[in-house]
């Protein structure tokens, strides 16, 4: 069963009396455990779909099923739920709370799963070794480099062992050998078995997924 299941996908914006065609029946189809890469020039939908694949938008017509389950017609409360569980998120921005460490920051996730408080604190640790911090523990946001935020982004994403991962311009803050680590910890997760779709400028990252998806004013070439 794929992971991923879009027919017909479509999203029109409305601006006062305008209404504004962004994506146009859209179809596609993601296996578990493959490596996407979505790319297209600024305008051409991009942020959009990656919008709607991570429940942070409805789409205004046509279907998506997530892990076989149609999350397209899912009220506010249903969605929050599912990006909470089924999706991992990596932003360019790193989207870190300033004032956590790096436990506490991968801990978020969990911590609206019911488990217990030492549970989560050794999930998180285990997950922040996985991606080469276990010397940086206690360390906050300020006190890291931008590839290390990155990191801690990537193991949050984790927390919940998603259905997937998406990523927004993952190495789009960070010089070419930051960018080079996370890319090299992407191709990891992806030779474990996770799910990764990841919308980028960069054809060094379209080079490592396994298959690109281009789009152009709103549909998939």
């Amino acid at each position: 069963m794929a992971v991923v299941s879009i027919e017909n996908l479509c999203k029109t914006y409305k601006i006062g009396s305008v209404e504004l065609p962004v994506l146009r029946n859209v179809n596609l189809k993601i296996e578990q455990g493959e490596y996407i890469a979505v790319m297209g020039p600024s305008g051409s939908g991009k942020s959009t779909l990656l919008n709607l694949l991570g429940c942070l938008d409805k789409p205004t017509s046509g279907q998506y099923l997530l892990g076989g389950k149609d999350v397209s017609r899912l009220n506010d409360d249903e969605l929050s739920l599912i990006r909470g569980k089924d999706i991992g998120f990596v932003f360019q921005s790193y989207n870190l709370i300033g004032q956590l460490n790096v436990i506490e920051n991968i801990e978020l996730p969990i911590f609206y799963q019911g488990i217990s408080e030492k549970a989560s604190a050794e999930h998180a640790r285990e997950l922040a070794i996985l991606v080469g911090l276990g010397e940086r523990l206690k360390h906050r946001p300020s006190e890291l480099s931008g590839g290390q935020q990155q990191r801690v982004a990537i193991a949050r994403a984790l927390a919940n062992d998603p259905l997937i991962i998406l990523a927004d311009e993952p190495t789009g803050n960070l010089d070419s050998e930051s960018g080079e680590e996370i890319l090299d910890i992407l191709d990891g997760l992806h030779q474990q078995g996770k799910t990764l779709v990841a919308v980028t400028h960069d054809d060094s990252i379209a080079a490592r997924a396994q298959r690109t998806i281009r789009l152009f004013d709103g549909r998939v070439k």
